[in-house]
């Protein structure tokens, strides 16, 4: 079992940057990969950012590419997402989510078996 509790988000104007970070419990967290998700209001929960369990490998959504970084740190159990240029656009509930799978890099939500409670980010033009 794995509990996600994602922290950092808030109010921000365009173009400027934030911080999530995704407190997570439990021994197995060194085993899977981490993912972000955000759900914009109206619309479906869409894949933003996924990191293997090593930090080997990531993924990334084209809409965030070279703007978002996905890290992790697996000695504090801790999953990162950098978010610098933020558009209004990328206003959202961010959801932090684990998948047991440690080499799988899915960016599709029903690959994730944990989910944090999410956290808003609001861009302002």
């Amino acid at each position: 079992q794995v509990q996600l509790v994602e922290s950092g988000g808030g109010l921000v104007q365009a173009g400027g940057s934030l911080r999530l970070s995704c407190a997570a419990s439990g021994r197995t967290f060194v085993t899977y990969t981490m993912g972000w998700f955000r759900q914009p209001p109206g619309k479906e929960r869409e894949f933003v950012a996924a990191i293997t369990w090593n930090s080997g490998n990531t993924n990334y959504a084209n809409s965030v590419k070279d703007r978002f970084t996905i890290s992790r740190d697996n000695v504090k159990n801790m999953v990162y997402l950098q978010m610098n240029s933020l558009k209004p656009e990328d206003t959202a509930v961010y959801y932090c989510a684990a998948d047991s799978r440690p080499l799988r890099l899915s960016s599709r939500y029903t690959s994730y078996d944990y989910w944090g409670q999410g956290t808003q980010v609001t861009v302002s033009s």
